[in-house]
């Protein structure tokens, strides 16, 4: 191929494709990219950056401290909460609009301060990632110098030197390779490492990454050393492209989607009620000034304007539980999605797997365990000169495990190395009694192309072809249990001096094979078991091969009946990709988008879906997942795209991490029921109140106290026990069944109201004397409301089946006790409150023991619990579907 001109000024000559590179020599790969094996002058590495752009990625834009607290103050609740304190501002309600403001700001940073520092602790475990790389430059003489750049300086052309622990700093074509292994688990999913070569490849495989002569940005140096060319560089390398797509805007979480609905309940409900009552009572009372007041005071009590600050204290509550299970919370609404979760996205390796590689199998040729192939294999591996590879050192440590001395009198003689040609690699040993041995191990194909003879217990035969089917079925086995097989033979050389050359490896004995694996977790197989008892459906997404993922799967006990591959997904119409989502398991050599589109698809299917990776290939699947989940040694870009970032990759810290998930929706679910019904049957007795009455029912003050008051009697929901019984399934946002809650226990709460209101009027006498309506009003909503919360906080009896915390109980005690001290207290006159009579005090036990009692009654039948309101199992799709189609951040 003939070496294109170096680009002009401006332009950017074109790179050739890397399959194009691959079939080159070496030689002619660097004049294809107009380079020198001395690598490029200082002077025009600098000109081609220019040209090609410095050589990074795109990640995520990090907001600064201010920008980022005001995207968090911004979201449609803290927007509903703010809009209320200006209506009261504007009517003269100063103290009551800065209590509102006060609450949502303090809410809104305690959100900020907790995902900044999460972030920042992220930011400091990739700030450790290595950030140069070895250049080679031509020196005055025109030798090559070594030198140190940063990895954002290199272009096409430079030349670059890999050892051991390097991580690929672009998409590079190798010039020379020794012993280059790599791992490419990252990027691809593959658990084995891979072998790099420089020779050129006459045709291309079907899939990038396994090109034997080019190494991937984002892959990494296990062992060897090579020499290579950077031929593609930053956001144009395959890298780059999974980076660009996962730097995109996060998508909305089913924490948002729910958020998003109660606030729309909220606000319809408003919108009903508050000008509905600025009517009545002003056409009513003429007074329209106080009309207004009333409104804007029972907007207001419509609204949990605690809510911000309840779901923080929550959320903030389990990301510190969950620090003390070595688990960073990134973003707090991660917690709740976490326990919503049904269905869990995984990748394999380091997860499922082991992220090593170990011996599993020494066996003869009809698949028998042999001691005597692995001291073979130990003596090939021991004696070779060359670098030990992730393979050698695997025999090595399995050999001292078994205690293996037989070879301790053998003295090497001399030895063939490995090439890609061969495929193969042979040490020559001498007895003491001055015997020598050959031993050859490499690829099956190759090393049985080079023997003659099988050895079958102490006979050696001459090798037919009968003994084809044999081979090939145990081969065939070990490779569909998972496992690289290496090919194991033996030959018998006459004493005296020799030159070994690769004419010598013929008439080989075949001995047997050694097989390797990733094997699977001990943990793994436990923690999946629990996982799925608590509905989780675990899918495994991996790019690694069909038969390791078929095997690893089935060693910790996932049901898997054939693994669903990439290709077969490519083109697919989206009902056929939702329909091999929710039936498949297995997801085998599958690329980072369809890993997204995976998720994409089950969620359109109504599931919350977390993914859990640490790889470059997982940081687009990441992003889309309502939790994505990676760890901290995972790839920079992975931790960046996920939420929750696990200090340990283990399973099992997972499983505890879903239940503190399911906790916090489960206090927050009791706060948003209690508060919706409560408020909302509240403002059912204001309007009835307001036709039947010729005077408010109760004061805007004295509204908004009861409401506050009521609010910080809730405050200790964050320490609440939550049922075992609500803690097995996933829990999620049902508004409709938050809904029904309003409109089943709110008219119940109204129900008592009137009863109250009859009290007060037919036997108090308090038609004629206001205050002492709106205080005895006043006394019965904030109690029955605040006790009622123990009714509703379970499915059980309270107190003899489910005890509450101790903080809950000593709030709402306190708050009872303070209601009942109020009217007679220094603060009435403030206040608007009058002292209550004695016949009050002796009817009031009686309506909340009836009102509590009606509400235990009602709750079960009316599929009122707290499982039945956050209920399991999918939302419609349809809903989620253009509900994430909508634009706009949503939720706190």
């Amino acid at each position: 191929m003939r070496a294109p001109a170096p680009p002009g000024p401006g332009r950017a000559a074109p790179v050739p494709a890397l399959p194009e590179l691959a079939r080159l020599a070496p030689e002619s790969a660097l004049a294809a990219l107009s380079s020198a094996r001395a690598g490029l002058t200082v002077d025009e590495s600098a000109r081609r950056l220019a040209l090609y752009g410095p050589n990074d990625v795109a990640v995520a834009p990090r907001l600064g401290a201010a920008l980022r607290f005001v995207r968090v103050l911004a979201s449609p609740l803290s927007l509903l909460l703010l809009g209320l304190a200006i209506l009261n501002v504007i009517s003269g309600q100063a103290l009551p609009a800065l209590v509102i403001a006060v609450i949502v700001v303090l809410s809104s940073l305690l959100t900020f301060v907790q995902e900044y520092r999460s972030d920042k602790a992220a930011a400091a475990l990739a700030a450790m990632v290595r950030t140069t790389a070895t250049v080679l430059r031509p020196g005055p003489d025109g030798q090559a110098q070594p030198h140190e750049e940063a990895l954002a300086s290199l272009a096409p052309g430079d030349v670059v030197l890999l050892s051991a622990g390097d991580s690929v700093p672009a998409d590079l074509r190798l010039l020379e390779a020794r012993d280059l292994f790599v791992s490419q688990a990252a990027f691809t999913g593959e658990s084995m490492p891979v072998e790099k070569f420089a020779v050129p490849v006459e045709r291309p495989p079907d899939s990038l990454p396994d090109l034997p002569n080019i190494a991937f940005m984002g892959s990494t140096v296990l062992s060897g050393s090579a020499t290579a060319v950077v031929a593609i560089t930053g956001r144009r390398t395959s890298f780059g492209a999974i980076a660009a797509a996962a730097a995109g805007a996060r998508e909305l979480t089913d924490f948002d989607r729910g958020m998003d609905r109660f606030v729309q309940l909220m606000l319809r409900a408003m919108l009903v009620m508050m000008p509905l009552v600025f009517l009545v009572n002003g056409l009513d009372k003429g007074n329209w000034l106080e009309a207004l007041l009333f409104a804007v005071a029972v907007a207001v009590g419509l609204t949990p304007e605690l809510l911000p600050m309840v779901v923080t204290i929550n959320l903030a509550r389990g990301a510190l539980d969950m620090a003390g299970q070595r688990m960073i919370v990134k973003r707090l609404n991660a917690i709740q999605n976490l326990g919503a979760m049904d269905v869990l996205c995984t990748d394999k390796t380091g997860t499922l797997t082991q992220d090593r590689v170990i011996l599993e199998r020494h066996v003869d040729i009809d698949g028998n365990d042999s001691q005597r192939v692995l001291e073979y294999a130990w003596l090939n591996s021991f004696h070779q000169t060359g670098l030990h590879n992730l393979l050698d050192l695997a025999v090595l440590e399995h050999a001292q495990v078994q205690h293996l001395r037989q070879g301790a009198g053998y003295v090497k003689v001399d030895e063939l190395p490995f090439d890609f040609a061969r495929r193969r690699m042979s040490v020559v040993l001498a007895r003491p009694n001055g015997e020598r041995l050959l031993i050859c191990k490499g690829a099956v194909e190759e090393v049985l192309a080079a023997c003659r003879f099988v050895q079958r217990d102490d006979d050696r035969r001459p090798l037919e072809t009968a003994h084809g089917a044999v081979l090939a079925d145990v081969v065939r086995g070990l490779n569909e249990d998972g496992m690289r097989v290496i090919a194991v033979a033996v030959r018998e050389l006459p004493p005296g001096p020799h030159t070994l050359t690769t004419e010598d490896e013929r008439d080989l004995v075949l001995a047997g094979y050694i097989a390797f694996l990733d094997p699977p977790k001990e943990t793994a197989a436990a923690a999946l078991r629990a996982l799925e008892q608590a509905g989780i459906a675990i899918k495994v997404l991996t790019g690694d091969n069909d038969a390791v993922t078929y095997s690893v799967c089935r060693h910790v006990g996932l049901a898997v009946q054939a693994p669903v591959l990439g290709h077969e997904l490519d083109g697919i119409a989206p009902a056929r990709l939702a329909a091999r989502a929710e039936a498949g398991s297995v997801f085998a050599k599958v690329t980072p988008q369809q890993k997204a589109d995976i998720i994409r698809a089950l969620q359109d299917a109504g599931h919350v879906v977390g993914y859990l990776g640490d790889g470059i290939n997982d940081s687009i699947a990441l992003k889309s997942a309502d939790v994505g989940i990676s760890v901290d040694s995972g790839a920079g870009i992975a931790k960046e795209s996920a939420d929750i970032i696990m200090l340990e990759k283990d399973l099992v810290a997972l499983q505890r991490g879903v239940l503190e998930g399911r906790s916090v929706f489960g206090n927050i679910v009791k706060y948003l029921r209690m508060s919706a019904s409560s408020n909302f049957g509240n403002m059912l007795s204001v309007v009835g109140a307001s036709l039947l009455l010729p005077f408010l029912p109760m004061a805007p003050l004295q509204i908004l106290l009861n409401n506050l008051l009521y609010d910080v009697s809730q405050t200790a929901l964050a320490s609440d026990r939550v049922d075992a019984a609500f803690l097995r399934q996933p829990r999620r946002w049902h508004t409709a069944d938050i809904r029904r809650a309003m409109f089943v226990l709110g008219p119940v709460s109204s129900l008592f109201d009137y009863a109250t209101f009859g009290l007060l009027w037919f036997v108090l006498g308090a038609g004629s004397h206001p205050a002492l309506f709106q205080t005895g009003w006043f006394v019965e909503s904030l109690l029955s409301q605040t006790l009622v919360v123990h009714v509703i906080r379970t499915d059980q009896l309270p107190f003899v089946q489910s005890r509450p915390s101790n903080a809950l109980l000593a709030t709402t005690t306190l708050v009872c006790l303070l209601g009942l001290w109020l009217p007679g207290s220094p603060l009435a006159p403030v206040l608007g409150f009058v002292p209550l009579p004695a016949l009050y005090w002796l009817a009031l036990p009686v309506l909340l023991v009836g009102y509590l009692a009606l509400v235990q009654g009602v709750k079960g039948r009316s599929r009122l619990s707290a499982m039945a309101l956050a209920q399991p199992g999918p939302a419609s799709a349809p809903g989620r579907k253009r509900l994430a189609e909508r634009p706009g951040r949503l939720g706190l």
